[in-house]
């Protein structure tokens, strides 16, 4: 039976262990940040030149970061643009796909050869022949691998829709966005999991109405409610847990192969893209090594971006374009959110720890030591819809956007638990041991320190490096430099502003023009909101954890519409 690390074991060895990990990530912080203070008054000299190589790396990473952002924003435009539909009737066939793709692509160059065609439909005819023979190179490939290409129609989907307190008018539309996708609804799944300690008569209510709404829209539409029992925390996870154990019986009892079943583990406010299902499927049934996948679309918090806060709008813009250059890197990406997985993969590593807070990225770790390292995400290059955080009042909306950074942040109670995993595991390569445990540790660590250093340090040598120092060259023109090199890093912050504007969502009516300029202002508040609601949730995650103060239970963010 495989095995995962439990990372509340009562094992005395394993526990110390557990625990000599869960310290690390905190310590490195807090000698960072104590480090500043230390350092600028005992060496500041070093820490002036300290100070000038970090501002050179941040503008290299923030370079780095932009380009790679700017190719993933490229490739979602694109991938709205693609006939996800058609890829999939079509691909079985690969030979006859081929043929019809180059038939298609002929016409279209006789047509730009004709002439008489304006310039817009001009441009736009060459951007579609590039696009359809990107597609045909595709299909050329897959014909050498045509007995391995599964029939899309034995696809069956599982959406999974996991609930504590959010009211039906939040989770309406993320069910009503899969009935209205492009792929045949009596072929997908509608799986809501409840919870037992929601109060019953709102509970029974809100999913009689949604069970009425959609009734008779989709193949089935199951509901599930999770009573925490035994060690199972209040969280995400065990609720996820018991919903798909459930789905697991009613798969078996109809004789229903796990292998042709995907998984959608969706937060209860995710509004797929209307292509999802078929570009999902598409990139499923090509897919020989489909089973070590995991499958994740852009997350994007349009739902309500026009309604919250200059604050909250600021964080989670950043998060989408944070996710939309992650996902050039699949090497390094890892499940968040509302994402995919096949379900035969689910049942091998026995679906999500039921004690644990994180629960988007922890079931990619399982099934990447299930698979001993050889397990991906796959990137679908198509927006999902979130909520961004929303309160009653403007304080209450920053607070709980605070709660939730932190609650994500919290995601560092992974690094022990994946390193007990696979540091055992002889199958893994050491250098793919030390790549995980690096990049986590360097994420989480620049998360809570780099708008630390990048707000204060500039400035701490001139305030602790004593008259010595100040009177230096040095000193005069420390500031100098580190104004001019973060001058130059704000070319990224140009760069995001002009893509949120791309990528926002149709202003709603009842807002004025005067809106788009409040939208622009509110990037001025970087200085604040990076600090404050960046890299302090950060630090309380990761010092809760090093001195063993856990939460209890996961953090509900409170959902709400105007």
């Amino acid at each position: 039976m495989f095995y995962f690390p439990d990372p509340q074991t009562k094992d005395p060895k394993k526990r110390k262990w557990q625990r000599r990990l869960e310290v690390i990530p905190g310590i490195l912080t807090w000698f960072t940040l104590i480090g500043m203070f230390l350092f600028s008054y005992l060496f500041p000299i070093y820490m002036a030149i300290f100070i000038i190589a970090f501002d050179i790396y941040w503008i290299y990473r923030t370079i780095f970061i932009t380009y790679y952002s700017t190719i993933g924003f490229r490739k979602l435009k694109e991938g709205e643009k693609v006939d996800w539909w058609e890829r999939c009737q079509n691909i079985m066939h690969p030979e006859k796909y081929a043929a019809m793709l180059s038939k298609r692509i002929t016409e279209m160059k006789q047509s730009l050869a004709e002439g008489g065609i304006k310039f817009r439909e001009k441009r736009m005819l060459k951007k579609e022949i590039v696009r359809q023979e990107t597609c045909l190179g595709e299909v050329r490939v897959l014909e050498k691998i045509k007995d391995q290409i599964w029939d899309w129609r034995e696809i069956v989907h599982v959406v999974s829709l996991v609930t504590a307190n959010e009211p039906s008018e939040v989770i309406e539309p993320a069910i009503r966005a899969v009935a209205d996708s492009n792929f045949p609804n009596s072929q997908i799944i509608i799986l809501l999991g409840t919870e037992e300690r929601e109060p019953e008569e709102r509970r029974l209510a809100k999913v009689d109405y949604l069970k009425n709404k959609f009734k008779g829209v989709f193949r089935d539409f199951i509901v599930t409610t999770h009573e925490v029992s035994g060690n199972e925390m209040k969280a995400k996870a065990s609720n996820a847990t018991y919903a798909a154990r459930r789905l697991k019986k009613y798969l078996s009892e109809r004789e229903i192969d796990f292998k042709k079943v995907i998984f959608s583990n969706f937060d209860c406010d995710s509004v797929a893209h209307p292509q999802y299902f078929a570009a999902l499927t598409y990139q499923y049934i090509i897919d020989p090594k489909r089973l070590q996948r995991s499958y994740q679309p852009i997350p994007m918090y349009h739902n309500n971006l026009w309604d919250t806060n200059a604050f909250v709008r600021v964080i989670v813009t950043s998060s989408s374009f944070w996710h939309i250059f992650q996902s050039t890197r699949p090497e390094g990406m890892v499940t968040f959110s509302s994402h995919s997985e096949p379900f035969d993969t689910l049942v091998k590593v026995d679906f999500w720890p039921v004690n644990m807070i994180s629960e988007d990225s922890i079931i990619y770790w399982k099934c990447y030591t299930y698979y001993n390292g050889d397990y991906k995400v796959k990137p679908i290059y198509l927006p999902i819809s979130l909520d961004a955080v929303q309160a009653n009042t403007y304080w209450k909306t920053i607070v709980n956007q605070y709660k939730q950074k932190r609650r994500w942040a919290y995601g560092i109670e992974n690094f022990p638990v994946i390193m007990r995993a696979i540091v055992p595991n002889k199958k893994i390569s050491f250098r793919k041991k030390f790549k995980v445990g690096f990049e986590m540790l360097e994420g989480h660590h620049s998360w809570a320190t780099a708008s630390m250093i990048l707000a204060v340090l500039g400035w701490l040598p001139l305030i602790f490096g004593g008259d010595q120092f100040n009177q230096s060259v040095l000193a005069h023109n420390l500031p100098f430099l580190t104004r001019y090199l973060m001058d130059l890093a704000m070319t990224g912050l140009i760069v995001s502003m002009s893509l949120s504007f791309l990528l926002m969502p149709p202003k709603p009516a009842k807002y004025s023009k005067w809106r788009y300029t409040y939208m622009l202002l509110q990037w001025v508040l970087v200085p604040i909101t990076a600090p404050l609601l960046g890299s302090l949730p950060s630090i309380d995650s990761q010092t809760r954890i090093m001195f063993g103060k856990y939460f209890g239970e996961f953090w509900v963010t409170d959902k709400m519409r105007k």
